[in-house]
């Protein structure tokens, strides 16, 4: 599995690595901007990502934003929605509002902070991934 980690704090970062390294290849993006810029250049490369992990806060553009340009990435390469990649948003905003908004923006998943490694397990299982 080919993993893009967003996250712009350094432990959580490492934590975050640390624990999707065993489920495959993980590239890591700081910021927004950077997540959409590498899974632009993963699409055009034709090695897209499976999984994009999403933190919310982040610099630059934030998750929503970030999420909502590699939808549009998608709709621009004409990518049916059965074959868009599945995103995981990581955040420590649990409140109702912030769930609906990742959902309408087209999240697979919405994992609250800290990180449940075994409820992170199931999501990935849920989704097909592992």
């Amino acid at each position: 599995m080919k993993i893009l980690l967003a996250e712009d704090d350094f432990v959580t970062r490492k934590f975050m690595l640390n624990f999707l390294s065993k489920y495959g290849e993980c590239d890591v993006a700081v910021d927004g901007m950077e997540a959409v810029d590498a899974f632009t250049l993963a699409l055009e490369d034709g090695e897209p990502y499976d999984l994009v992990c999403l933190d919310i806060m982040m610099p630059v553009m934030d998750g929503y934003q970030s999420l909502a340009e590699i939808r549009n990435v998608e709709k621009k390469k004409d990518i049916p929605e059965e074959e868009a990649v599945k995103v995981i948003m990581t955040t420590a905003l649990n409140d109702e509002r912030n769930v609906k908004m990742a959902f309408e923006l087209g999240c697979s998943v919405y994992s609250g902070k800290p990180i449940d490694q075994e409820k992170f397990e199931k999501a990935l299982i849920k989704l097909g991934l592992v």
